[in-house]
């Protein structure tokens, strides 16, 4: 799934040169956190909750100090002022906008709002605002993953847990027969070293596209019992 997949189109959006008055009924009136600001179709910042805390009118602005005057520079000390003081879009956005190409993956998304600590993403395509990524988006994408999994058979199912054991440093190498699957239920045998491998054990089984149901036969014996096994293909193999 990509960023056009899972984004919300026809986002509120803004002008420069919009009040941020304006910006702030928009914003509560359609329960949005934060308004892109567009101009000719291109995206040139976002106002978000976090711009319009520190305002003059609340007294929640910065309050002058002798170490915020010796560490800043006048020119950024007149910006702050501008961004608590100001009275359009332009005045109080974030002008450097992290933003994700409509084929950037799921993962990218991810990658990105947890590098820079956000909650959405403008979508683009070249600078054309597309929508916005949030955190919700994606947890609707998982809600929608975990509900309706892929239907896979058997032995894909066997060997994507086995693939997926192997590469993990927790995961013991487990043999073929270690590892058994019928009608989407998945039987676990072998030796752990302790109840969090255990449970990464279940775990990555269950994640697996087609399980149903995961039996935890660890520690009971290293290999299956010949007798315990029904009548599913060998180790899963054509």
């Amino acid at each position: 799934m990509l960023a056009i997949d899972v984004m919300t189109p026809g986002v509120i959006t803004a002008t420069p040169d919009t009040p941020i008055i304006d910006l702030i009924r928009q914003m509560l009136l359609h329960n949005v956190s934060a308004i892109p600001i567009v101009e000719r179709d291109t995206l040139v910042g976002i106002v978000s909750e976090g711009d319009l805390i520190r305002r003059a009118e609340l007294g929640t602005e910065h309050a002058p100090s002798y170490w915020r005057v010796l560490i800043k520079t006048t020119a950024q000390l007149a910006s702050d002022y501008v961004h608590t003081h100001g009275r359009t879009a332009q005045q109080v956005m974030t002008t450097h906008v992290i933003s994700a190409p409509d084929t950037a993956s799921l993962a990218d998304i991810a990658e990105l709002m947890e590098a820079h600590n956000i909650k959405r993403l403008p979508v683009v395509r070249g600078t054309k605002l597309l929508g916005i990524v949030s955190r919700a988006d994606l947890l609707r994408a998982l809600a929608a993953r975990i509900a309706q999994p892929g239907a896979v058979d058997d032995a894909r199912i066997r060997d994507a847990i086995l693939v997926e054991l192997r590469a993990q440093p927790w995961g013991g190498n487990p043999a073929d027969g270690q590892v058994m699957v019928q009608d989407g239920v998945v039987h676990l045998w072998g030796t752990v070293h302790s109840e969090v491998e255990r449970q990464a054990r279940i775990v990555a089984a269950e994640a697996t596209d087609g399980v149903r149901q995961v039996a935890d036969h660890m520690d009971k014996r290293t290999e299956p019992d010949p007798l315990d096994r029904p009548n599913w293909p060998s180790a899963g193999r054509p």
